[in-house]
């Protein structure tokens, strides 16, 4: 019973490890600037950090009917605590199966940097960066996975609709 307990955070741990530290080399010629987070995760300066978010048009992008802006749920993110939320938006990054849940980046145009990002949690199967989704979640508030990775909004188990 202890030794269950103890590995599933161990491994939990270990990958979360392993795909924040994916780094890939630059090129030679290349500016050697560090990278930055992505703007909803608080990630610790030392810790390498994955590919940033991709350039995407977010031009034209509606918002849902009764959903919320990328920068609504910031704004509104004590109000929608354990809520279910709509967003409407454009995946600008994806990581699979980490601990067990496909993740990705939505954004809409909306909100300033360090409210422009909205972290999801799904297991439905990931769409391409770029593709237009609707999305359906719980929000919640505060989430600290380990590792330096904490999630001051974050929607979780999210059914997605790509557009």
């Amino acid at each position: 019973m202890l030794k269950s307990k103890i590995g599933t955070p161990l491994a939990i741990a270990i990958l979360v490890a392993l795909a924040g530290c994916a780094k890939k080399e630059p090129p030679a010629d290349a500016a050697q600037a560090p990278e930055a987070p992505t703007a909803s995760a608080q990630v610790p300066a030392d810790h390498p950090v994955a590919e940033p978010a991709a350039e995407v048009d977010l031009s034209g992008i509606v918002k849902a009917d009764g959903g919320k802006t990328v920068a609504e749920v910031f704004a509104e993110k004590d109000a929608l605590g354990g809520q279910k939320v709509i967003v409407r938006g454009k995946v600008v990054k994806t990581n699979a199966g980490i601990m067990g849940r496909n993740w990705l980046h939505v954004r809409d145009g909306s909100g300033a940097e360090g409210t422009n990002d909205l972290t999801v949690t799904t297991a439905a199967d990931l769409p391409a960066v770029g593709a237009t989704v609707l999305l359906t979640g719980t929000l919640a508030l505060d989430q600290d996975f380990g590792m330096g990775y904490q999630y001051p909004v974050i929607v979780q188990d999210a059914e997605l609709t790509v557009e």
